[in-house]
């Protein structure tokens, strides 16, 4: 198919041109000679960041591919990305169909050159992907394009593409460049349900050791494996790699297997103290595990909670019979002001939930008696700032999860003469780009109360020294300047 423009070439042309008068090109995001993203927002109530695609395509294959996408547009499954708007427009004597999705917040092709998945990550997202694959499959439709680029996370959940749906049994694309993604029938024959399992493989391959499987199309053997990959993933991808198709596991088996992975995972713990937001992507419930270990397991907890119950109640006994003598020395000891609870009372604030926003602590009223730099301002010294609202850090259960021993970040924060963050940078990043980035997007909604000079307000620094813990987030706040 010949196309009369290169839309990677005019990218930066095109930004600020509305589609249809109605979605605005803010942003390029990625494409090739047919066919490129954008940012994009959707005007309407409730307002929304957008991705739109673009493809140059004749008036025939217009037709084609808005017919296929009406098609998408009707399917409905937790894990597929959902065609919002579709459409026919022209641009620069052009025409293009257009399609809109949710933004995507991050892209497992991005995740990866930083960092392999754990075996725990895979597992969570191979079970939800084969999922969305029986689902296509069931109602006649394969992916055809499955790979790191096609698997995002919207809010929290892993989705996978939908915008380049095939119905199965037609022929592939004779013009694409085929890769190591692309099963070996596809060179000469139509995409299949076996296509998808062979791409699966491959990204699972490539998800475990941050590099696909190295393969020569000419050889009539599948990809090697490497031997690092633990199992059942290593039996997982060569069977989802066999060059033959009726050789290739099935989506079931691919399930069947993963059971008894994820069960020896959660009994082994966390693997990972690194945490990035593909984190994120492992949503959903946990399957039920089946066993005879688990079942002795089971066992084994009920009876360690009987005996906690037991001597809880042992405890309880222990105290009501004691008489109450306390209560007149109280009353002779000096009474203290009652403090209400607060960040500074309670030094280990407790975790938000994930999904929700996040808590805003207050701090604890100021002691009645001034000392320290307190007691000199009445003399006309500096009177240090105050945090009257901390808000903490939204962390997923996930993330803590992933926590050995701790996690030491440190964020640095200006603030004006009127007590209001102007800028907030990480002064100390500590191991994880997943927490400093909580931290910082928590520290830029602290308030303050201004330091004071000669009882003038004055701009001051304070540094947020946070701690993650598999239990708990603690931040200490410290004053700098003045």
């Amino acid at each position: 198919m010949a196309y009369a423009m290169n839309i990677a070439a005019i990218q930066s042309e095109w930004i600020g041109r509305v589609i249809d008068a109605r979605f605005p090109l803010l942003k390029w995001v990625g494409g090739s000679e047919s066919a490129g993203v954008f940012t994009t927002e959707i005007l309407e109530q409730p307002w929304r960041k957008a991705a739109i695609k673009l493809v140059l395509a004749s008036e025939s294959d217009s037709e084609t591919q808005l017919a296929m996408w009406a098609r998408t547009a009707a399917l409905s499954h937790p894990h597929l990305m959902p065609l919002l708007h579709t459409g026919r427009c022209r641009l620069d004597y052009q025409t293009l169909v257009y399609s809109v999705t949710d933004y995507s917040d991050e892209v497992l092709s991005q995740i990866l050159p930083e960092r392999a998945l754990t075996p725990q990550e895979a597992a969570e997202m191979l079970g939800p992907l084969a999922d969305t694959l029986m689902y296509l499959h069931g109602e006649g439709i394969v992916h055809g394009h499955l790979k790191p680029n096609n698997i995002l996370v919207v809010e929290d959940r892993l989705k996978l593409s939908s915008d380049s749906l095939q119905m199965a049994g037609e022929p592939a694309r004779r013009d694409a460049v085929l890769s190591i993604y692309d099963a070996p029938e596809i060179a000469g024959g139509a995409v299949s349900a076996a296509a998808d399992v062979w791409s699966l493989g491959v990204t699972l391959v490539e998800s475990l050791t941050q590099h696909p499987p190295v393969w020569d199309r000419s050889n009539s053997e599948g990809p090697v494996v490497p031997r690092s990959i633990p199992q059942p993933f290593f039996d997982i991808a060569r069977d989802c790699m066999r060059t033959a198709p009726s050789r290739r596991c099935t989506l079931s088996d691919i399930k069947a297997r993963l059971e008894p992975a994820s069960s020896a995972i959660a009994v082994a713990g966390p693997v990972a103290l690194e945490l990035v937001p593909l984190d994120k992507m492992v949503a959903g419930p946990r399957r039920r595990r089946r066993g005879p270990f688990l079942i002795a397991a089971a066992l084994v907890l009920i009876a360690i909670i009987a005996f906690l119950v037991v001597r809880h109640r042992q405890a309880g006994s222990a105290v009501s019979e004691k008489p109450v003598i306390e209560q007149p020395e109280r009353a002779e000891q000096p009474e203290k002001p009652e403090q209400p609870e607060s960040a500074e009372a309670n030094p280990t604030p407790r975790k938000p939930s994930a999904g929700t926003p996040a808590v805003v602590v207050p701090a604890a009223p100021a002691p009645t008696k001034a000392s320290g730099a307190e007691a000199q301002s009445s003399n006309g010294a500096t009177v240090k700032g105050e945090v009257p609202g901390r808000v903490l850090p939204d962390i997923l259960p996930s993330a803590n999860a992933s926590i050995h021993g701790q996690v030491n970040m440190s964020v640095r924060v200006e603030v004006d003469s009127a007590g209001k963050v102007t800028g907030a940078s990480l002064d100390s990043p500590g191991p994880s780009k997943y927490f400093a980035k909580v931290a910082l997007e928590s520290a830029k909604r602290w308030t303050f109360k201004a330091a004071r000079v000669n009882g003038n307000a004055v701009a001051s620094i304070w540094i947020l020294h946070y701690q993650f813990t598999h239990d708990a987030t603690n931040v200490t706040p410290v004053e700098t300047y003045p």
